[in-house]
């Protein structure tokens, strides 16, 4: 799994997030998406082989204008996991 932050330049209100995010779950492999206006950020959990060029450009297609993307291994952290 992974956790993609992108910087999304243009979304000014809870509607703006939320069709960020309706575009963004449509992408293969996605799992959970949030994104916040306020701090100009969407955060992506998605499985390993996850196209991120497809997520930016979904994004980009909405006529949001994507910046910095940041991507690194997560480990999801649940009620019953185990600590290692």
């Amino acid at each position: 799994m992974l956790k993609i932050t992108l910087e999304v330049e243009g979304m000014r209100c809870g509607m703006c997030e939320t069709h960020v995010n309706d575009v963004v779950r449509r992408v293969e492999g996605v799992k959970k998406v949030a994104s916040s206006h306020a701090k100009g950020r969407t955060k992506v959990i998605a499985a390993d082989g996850v196209d991120i060029l497809r997520i930016k450009a979904a994004i980009t297609a909405q006529g949001y204008t994507v910046g910095n993307i940041q991507s690194q291994p997560y480990e999801k952290h649940g009620l019953f996991s185990r600590k290692r």
